[in-house]
């Protein structure tokens, strides 16, 4: 984890994002030693963002199927699959 004083980020902005983007993680800004921002670079961001909405729609899926709903099987998904593009290519 690293932590450097929100001053950091108005005095060396560079070095800030240089720290985010060569560890792929957060930097977390304090004030007056409390924690205050965190600061990551956008690759980082994006990809945390992209995980968090698959961990989402998968906790939908579990939630579905704890709650009855029925699955395919993967011979089902193919089917499917090969029926739909039998139909584009009509």
């Amino acid at each position: 984890m690293i932590i450097k004083p929100s001053a950091a980020i108005r005095n060396d902005y560079n070095e800030v994002i240089s720290l985010c983007r060569e560890t792929a993680g957060p930097v977390f800004l304090t004030r007056n030693g409390e924690g205050d921002a965190v600061v990551m670079d956008i690759d980082t961001y994006n990809r945390r963002e992209q995980m968090l909405q698959l961990r989402e729609e998968l906790l939908k899926v579990e939630e579905n199927r704890l709650h009855g709903q029925r699955g395919y099987s993967i011979e089902e998904v193919d089917d499917m699959l090969k029926k739909a593009i039998e139909g584009a290519a009509k």
